[in-house]
């Protein structure tokens, strides 16, 4: 069984409208060099990204029942475990 791929589309190679979508994302997180593989995986699907983009921040980077440092902690303990790099 071979192992599933998902093709990344760098910030170099972005295109119309995923182009446009990813330069919202540079925008909304000024000083950031790149963005992250996770958020990539979704750029064959602009609209989609857009979507995961609002999810993401809705969810993880407001303060709700945890901090938003707690909720940084967590990820980075559940990264760390499942040997994932972000």
């Amino acid at each position: 069984m071979s192992e599933p791929f998902i093709r990344l589309i760098s910030e170099q190679m972005a295109t119309g409208d995923t182009a446009e979508a990813y330069q919202e994302w540079f925008r909304a997180n000024p000083g950031r060099q790149e963005i992250p593989d996770i958020l990539k995986c979704f750029g064959d699907r602009p609209d989609f990204f857009r979507d995961v983009v609002a999810f993401s921040y809705r969810v993880h980077f407001r303060n709700g029942h945890l901090s938003y440092r707690i909720k940084e902690m967590l990820a980075t303990l559940v990264s760390a475990l499942n040997h994932c790099r972000y």
